[in-house]
Formats: C-alpha cells, structure tokens, sequence
C-alpha cells in the first residue's frame, strides 16, 4: 500500500513513490545484489499500482545501475561481482587503450576516528569510528595509484588488513560480499597536485612531481555515504576516461 502521505499530488509522481518503496526493500535486505525481484505483475498488486507505474519506477532505477534487465529471464539486484561492473568506478586508461594486469599492494589497515571534516564527508558524528585503509594499485607491474581509504567502521565490523589482503581486487565486491554494502554511485573532485611524502615513495616519484588527484565519495542505496576516497594517479602515460550522456 502506498503511505497516506503520497497522497498529496505536489508529493512525488507515482512511480518515483514506488521507486522509493523498492530502495526501502533494498536497504532493508529484502533482495541482496544478484537476485532477480518479483516480476512487475507482482509488484504492481503489491503496492496497488498499474504495471506501466511498476514499469516506469525499474526503469528509473535501472537507469542509475541499481537494477539490471534480463531479456527473458527478469530484473535483478546489480552487483559489483559481474563482469563490466567490477571496475565501474576505475577510470585510469592507458593512452594506447591495452588491457593491463591490475594488482593491489596492501599498505595499511588501521582505526581512527572522524574528525569534522570526516563526519561532514561520511554522514558521522565527530569523534565516530573509523577504517582507513592504504594501497598501492599497480597496472602491469607499475604503481599507478596510491588509494587512501576511511569508512565508518560500523558497517564493516570486522574488517581488518587480513581480510583487505586476501581480497586483492575491488573493494566494492568485498564490501558487498562480506558486509552486504552495495555502491549505486558516486561523487568525484578532480585536480592537479605535488607528490608528496608516503605517496612520491610508493608511486616512485620525485617530491613535488605532478600528479592527479581524485576524491571520491561513494553512495549506498538511500544516498547514504559510505566511503571517502583518495586516488593519487600517475598520468604520465594514462588518462582520465569518463563517458557523458
């Protein structure tokens, strides 16, 4: 049934009402990344709505890589775990468009606390606890990107440099996996700086040589953030490749 409070037509439009009412059964659990949810037959006697609303309310949320479609099989959770979206959010191309071996290199797993800049970035109260992880990602040997990483530690009890390690590969997959935290977008900030310090040695750079650097906060369903992110890129021969619709 649809809350009594849609019923104001300045609200939302109907199927943006039903968009929201299938995020709730994702965060809530109710359908874990890859499974396939109820067909829109079902869904529209659910909520008591007509197909072409149900219809609409998927495609919306197919739209932002939430849902996938299957021709002749349904609609299923996506997952970071399948092909073409494990590495959705990597954007490092190398300028003569080869394939590359990436590798991670584990550096640090450590606890902290949010500081106010943190909290504001994460949605934390100050002083909350936190996981900030260091790695080296390499691209066919070279060290290209030395990723700094802070999340709030209590979604992801128990994550330690152990389980970082034995991963190896994309984040995202593991914290979906493991801690049933799925990535639907996020936001980034590019510039230009110096290498510096821990980064110029990993990245076997000189102090103050150029780099790019790409802050990243990343949303889980509901528009909540759940990870800051500090990408330092070598770029000497890669680039920054984003496609825009």
């Amino acid at each position: 049934m649809i809350d009594k409070q849609y019923n104001s037509p300045s609200y939302k439009p109907l199927y943006d009402q039903i968009k929201v009412l299938l995020t709730q059964s994702l965060i809530g659990g109710e359908w874990r990344p890859g499974d396939m949810i109820p067909s829109e037959i079902e869904l529209a006697g659910r909520y008591k709505v007509s197909q072409g609303t149900v219809r609409k309310a998927i495609d919306a949320l197919a739209t932002e890589n939430i849902l996938i479609r299957r021709q002749g099989k349904g609609t299923f959770v996506a997952t970071h775990s399948a092909e073409g979206m494990k590495l959705r959010f990597l954007r490092l191309t190398s300028q003569d468009g080869q394939k590359e071996l990436l590798q991670n290199e584990f550096i640090s797993c450590t606890k902290g606390k949010a500081d106010v800049r943190m909290g504001q970035v994460l949605d934390l109260k100050a002083g909350a606890s936190t996981i900030e992880i260091k790695r080296l990602l390499t691209f066919s040997g070279r060290p290209l990107i030395f990723d700094h990483i802070v999340v709030p530690a209590a979604p992801f009890k128990g994550l330690n440099g152990t389980r970082v390690e034995e991963n190896n590969g994309s984040m995202y997959s593991m914290y979906e996996s493991e801690f049933g935290v799925r990535m639907v977008r996020a936001e980034e900030r590019l510039k230009a700086v110096g290498a510096r310090g821990e980064v110029a040695k990993a990245l076997g750079l000189k102090e103050g040589e150029p780099i790019l650097s790409i802050e990243r906060v990343s949303f889980t369903y509901g528009d909540k953030p759940m990870e800051w992110r500090l990408g330092l890129c070598v770029t000497d021969n890669h680039h920054y490749m984003n496609e825009l619709e």
